[in-house]
Parts: structure tokens; sequence; C-alpha cells
């Protein structure tokens, strides 16, 4: 039975994927923002273990992790909570730009940090949940992609530290997914939202557990999870 640490199993993504493990009755380690939260998960999800910290400053995780109980073994580390918060370079705030990099760049940072000694013990498996703003910068998306691109350039060079561990690490980057977060860019973009447009966060939990459940031979690096072509639309 595999364990795995999940961020932002809450919502969309991260919820399917934590559904798929957990009904496959793999051990989960849900990240809960705080108390309340992790309640929540443990209702949801019968057995499950939860771990409470805030990744909006992660400067302060390593201190809440120390009062509380770590696993001793991680299968694999998924990076799934994320952050939006859209705007031109010349209207974001810094505290704007804080919060992205904080919570989608240097939290999954900091929470590598700590498990790296249990997954280069379990020879495990280390995925950030990116998105296409990882791979090319549209006009209002700046602060999100920069973040996103540095999670790349994180996920890049940690291959190539701990392939010699027997690390492997996988970036996933998904269009637009029918979720929460893309509600919340509808509604900032000032468009209607119609989550039937966009990918079902099924389909990209799918991808997720191939690159996981992959035989130890192989590693895939890197995929890139598009909207499919919809009937009446050109």
């Amino acid at each position: 039975m595999a364990t795995h640490v999940i961020t932002g199993a809450g919502s969309g993504i991260g919820a399917a994927v934590a559904r798929r493990l957990h009904a496959r009755g793999d051990d989960l380690v849900l990240h809960a923002r705080d108390a309340a939260r992790a309640k929540e998960f443990a209702a949801e999800f019968p057995g499950a273990r939860t771990l409470v910290g805030d990744l909006a400053d992660p400067d302060k995780l390593s201190w809440a992790f120390s009062h509380q109980s770590l696993p001793d073994r991680v299968d694999s580390l998924l990076h799934i909570a994320g952050v939006v918060d859209l705007g031109e370079v010349g209207e974001l705030t810094p505290k704007s730009w804080r919060h992205q990099l904080n919570v989608n760049l240097v939290a999954p940072a900091e929470l590598t940090r700590h498990f790296l000694p249990q997954l280069r013990a379990a020879r495990g498996h280390v995925l950030f949940v990116n998105s296409g703003a990882g791979l090319n910068a549209q006009a209002g998306w700046s602060a999100y992609a920069a973040s996103k691109h540095g999670l790349k350039a994180l996920a890049d060079s940690l291959r190539q530290e701990e392939s010699g561990n027997g690390v492997r690490v996988t970036s996933v980057y998904p269009g637009r997914t029918a979720s929460p977060m893309q509600a919340k860019v509808h509604q900032q973009e000032g468009k209607e939202y119609d989550p039937a447009r966009w990918i079902d966060p099924e389909s990209v939990a799918t991808a997720v557990l191939t690159a996981l459940d992959l035989p130890r031979d192989a590693e895939i690096t890197d995929v890139t999870v598009r909207p499919g072509p919809t009937p009446g639309l050109a």
C-alpha cells in the first residue's frame, strides 16, 4: 500500500486524485490549511491522515510540521494546490505577487525539502500539477504564469538532482479545467463560466495516476493535458 502526501485535495483536480487513490486503498496524508479543513478531510476520507500548515506562509511550515507527526514513508508527494489572481503588471500589487509565488512555488519547494528523506528511502515520486500558463504566459496572467514557470524550473532541477536517488519527478500541465479556480478565473475575466467546455478534473486525475503507476523502468517527465474537441464548436 503506497503512501501519498497530497496538497489541494479539497476541490478540483486534487479532490479527484484523492478520491481515486482512497478508493483503491492507498494511504493518504492530506495537507490542510487549518484544523477545520483537516476535520473535513478526515470525515470525507475515512482512514486518511492530515497535515496542517498554511501554504501562503511557507516560512512557518517547518514550525507547523515540527508539532505534528510526519509519515515515516512517502511514496509520492503530489503538489496540486494552487491560487490565481489575474491582473496586468501595471495593476498587480506586491501582496498579490507574493501570495501566488508563495502558494504556487515556494511552498512546494519547502514541502519537497521536508519529505525528500522519505521519498529517497522509498524511491518515490514527486508530481507537480502545473498549468498551461507554466509553458506560455498571456496578458493578464503575469504573476500566476511566473509562479508556474518557476514551478517548471523547480521540477526540472529536482529531477536532475534526485535521479541518482531513484526519485521520479513529473510535471503535469493541464489546460483549463472545470473547478472552483476556473470559475474564479472566468469571474475575473468577466466571462460566463460553462464547466462543460473545459477538462473534467477526473481526466487530469487519470494522467496523474498514469504517471504514478508507470513501471519503474520508465518515467513520465512532462505531460500536457488540453481540452478535447467539442462537437459543434469551431
